[in-house]
Formats: structure tokens, C-alpha cells, sequence
């Protein structure tokens, strides 16, 4: 009998959402696209767990060619984490990781998961399980130019402040990073994805946010842990200054139509009600010329 690439909740995340994928180039390795496209990248999206298993979103960065793939099923990420980075109590040997390389000026992304096989004092080795590519949806193009910027001290934040809730609320991209429950061995494990939409595609109320979920390749890989996991961290980018802003919370998934009667595109939506939150000024050394909207995009709304 052939094992299904997806574990029982994103299967069980496909059938109330009443669709189905056969999860086809999802692998247990690397093809050479694959591997060639994480070298000539000068970021990397990672998500880790931290030490009450909340997932982190983050990101890494350094020269293009710090991430390699010396084999199909090895990934060498020559880069340290910042120590004030909340992602940075998962970056340890044995735990697993979720890796996300997108090329924000070409729309190609890559997924890939796995566990970190080796943490040394020049970056890491993960030993990758699953590996797939995702389409290029809701991406909006930007073309990075290294700039290095003097980064001051994280910020931990009581709630979500006015200019926290202004990154958020004219927000065209983020990141969310999930995991699956951890009795869940087959096909499990973290994973971080890519959002898109209009600025104001992210609603914020106070300390809760509401997100659609617009058509996508129907494997359901977040939606799904989060129906067994409903713990989330979010990673927003203000792409003018460099500073991160990194989230985490409890998710609720609304599986019916409302939100569609309210943001043109979507077909459900998800709310998470923020609990911690972290401001690293600066920490993402690269200015950004904004491209285009993704024609995905430019066919969704903001929330009326």
C-alpha cells in the first residue's frame, strides 16, 4: 500500500475543507531544482519550536551560497541565529525544523522539513524528510540589496502596539509556522509558509487577528496542524526599516464560508489571539524594491 505524503490532520484539514490533493512532488528528498534554488539564496524562513513547543517563525540570513545541499537529503546552513531571537531555543541538534526558501524577486519557492542533524559554531546541518515546491501565489515581487544596519535590542511586547498593529494592518506578506502534534511521526513535524494579499488582507482587532485562506494547492500543510496544534507563531516584515515582528498565539479556524461575504477570495478564514509578541528593530539587513502584486493577488480583496 502507498504511505500518503500527509499525516492524518492535514487529511482530516482536506476533507472539511471538501477538497483533496494526492500530494504529488512531495518527496522524501531534494531534487537538483531544489538544491541548486537554496544556493542562490541570501535568506532562509525557518520555523523551530521553542522550549514549551510553541512554534517560532523566523528567518536567516547571510552571502548567497550560505545555504547548501551537499546530497539530497542534507541541507548546510552556514549562519547563526541571533541570540535574542525567540526561534533561537529550538536551534539545537535532534529537534526539528521547517525551512522556506523563496525568492521574493523570481516568486519561486521551495519547502522542506526535517531535523537538525548537527549545531556547530559556524550554522547547521538538517537532514531533510520531506521536501515539495509550492506555486506562486499571492507572492508580490521584491528585489533585496544587501544593507547592513546597526540592530539595537528585541523588544518583548505586552500586546500588540500602535506601530505593531500598523505593520500588521498594511501588511501584504507574512509567514506562519506550524507543527504537527508530536504523537504524529509519519509525514509530521514543523513546517513555515508564506501568506499573501493586499495591504489590509490581515485584520487586526486588538490583540486578535483574522486571516483568509485563499485557494491554494490544497495540501493544507498549516490549516492542518493547526487543527491538531492550534499553536502558531507568525512572522511579519517591515520592509523599509529591516524590523521583525515576530508573533505567537492560539489559532481558530472558522471552516465555512463567512469570510468569503466579507474579503473577495477567500473560502475561510483563521483568527489567532496573540499572547507574546517580539519587536527586533533592524534585524533583516536588506533594502527592497517593491515589484508587482501577484495577479492571484490583485483577484482578492481586504476585509469590508
Amino acid at each position: 500500500m502507498e504511505i500518503s505524503p500527509f499525516h492524518v490532520d492535514e487529511l482530516a484539514a482536506q476533507s472539511l475543507a471538501h477538497q483533496s490533493s494526492p500530494g504529488t512532488g512531495i518527496r522524501t528528498f531534494m531534487p537538483d531544482q531544489h538544491r541548486n534554488f537554496f544556493e542562490l539564496l541570501p535568506y532562509l524562513f525557518v520555523a523551530t519550536a521553542d522550549a514549551d513547543g510553541w512554534p517560532v517563525a523566523s528567518v536567516l540570513h547571510g552571502n548567497t551560497g550560505f545555504v547548501r545541499a551537499p546530497d539530497p537529503t542534507t541541507l548546510r546552513i552556514e549562519a547563526l541565529m541571533a541570540t535574542d531571537d525567540p526561534a533561537a531555543a529550538g536551534w539545537q541538534a535532534d529537534r526539528e525544523v521547517g525551512l522556506l526558501g523563496l525568492d521574493l524577486s523570481t516568486r519561486r519557492r521551495n519547502r522542506a522539513n526535517g531535523t537538525m542533524a548537527a549545531v556547530d559554531e559556524r550554522g547547521a546541518t538538517v537532514a531533510i524528510a520531506q521536501s515539495f515546491g509550492n506555486c506562486a501565489q499571492y507572492i508580490q515581487t521584491r528585489q533585496p540589496s544587501a544593507h547592513r544596519r546597526s540592530v539595537t535590542p528585541v523588544e518583548c511586547l505586552a500586546g500588540l502596539d500602535a506601530p505593531a498593529r500598523q505593520l500588521i494592518g498594511t501588511a501584504d506578506t507574512f509567514f506562519v509556522a506550524s507543527r504537527s502534534r508530536t504523537s504524529i511521526a509519519q509525514a509530521g513535524g514543523l513546517d513555515v509558509s508564506h501568506r499573501g494579499g493586499r495591504p489590509g488582507f490581515v485584520d487586526v482587532q486588538g490583540d486578535t487577528l483574522s486571516v483568509p485562506d485563499f485557494r491554494g494547492n490544497r495540501f493544507f500543510n498549516t490549516l492542518g496542524n493547526l487543527l491538531g496544534d492550534p499553536r502558531a507563531g507568525l512572522l511579519f516584515i517591515d520592509f523599509a526599516s529591516g524590523d521583525l515582528l515576530q508573533l505567537q498565539g492560539v489559532v481558530t479556524i472558522d471552516w465555512t464560508d463567512r469570510a468569503a461575504a466579507r474579503i473577495a477570495g477567500a473560502q475561510r478564514s483563521w483568527q489567532i489571539k496573540v499572547e507574546r509578541a517580539w519587536r527586533r528593530p533592524h534585524a533583516f539587513p536588506f533594502d527592497w524594491t517593491f515589484g508587482d502584486y501577484a495577479p492571484t493577488t490583485l483577484a482578492t480583496g481586504v476585509w469590508a
